[in-house]
């Protein structure tokens, strides 16, 4: 008997169920950092401080049902949208499949362990600061290099 080839790998991005399109979330958290823009150049920059509603501890959402009346301007990452945020790191398994790039070893779907993606120290976990913690002038001293 053949082993099933995972969705991910038979699939494209627009052919995803809801529940396969949210299971590639790694639950790294990268997304819910909070990005400052360069108005003159565009360029984007991540800071170490995140989204209120994170919870720093499982890298996840406490109100991801209600993030966008909590959170008007959350990131919203759809298939047609995916390649619209340059700024998602390199190891993003949207950005990652929209790409032709397998995903990582440590990415949950393939190692079958939610912890994987914190292990490899791929997560935002024992990294970040609550946005709420930091008055919105000192961003700019927030901002990291470590995301890739």
């Amino acid at each position: 008997m053949i082993a099933q080839i995972p969705f991910w790998q038979r699939k494209r991005l627009d052919e995803m169920t809801p529940a396969e399109w949210e299971s590639l979330c790694d639950g790294c958290g990268k997304c819910c950092l909070n990005k400052l823009e360069d108005e003159d150049t565009g360029e984007v920059y991540n800071t170490d401080l995140v989204c209120r509603y994170m919870d720093e501890a499982t890298c996840r959402c406490t109100v991801y049902s209600d993030r966008l009346k909590k959170v008007p301007g959350c990131t919203v990452l759809t298939p047609d949208t995916v390649t619209d945020y340059h700024w998602l790191p390199l190891t993003c398994a949207y950005r990652t499949l929209a790409e032709g790039r397998p995903l990582a070893e440590w990415h949950p779907l393939v190692s079958g362990d939610p912890e994987s993606v914190h292990r490899a120290g791929v997560s935002i976990r024992d990294k970040v600061i609550s946005e709420d913690r930091v008055a919105e002038e000192d961003w700019e001293e927030h901002i990291i290099h470590w995301i890739l």
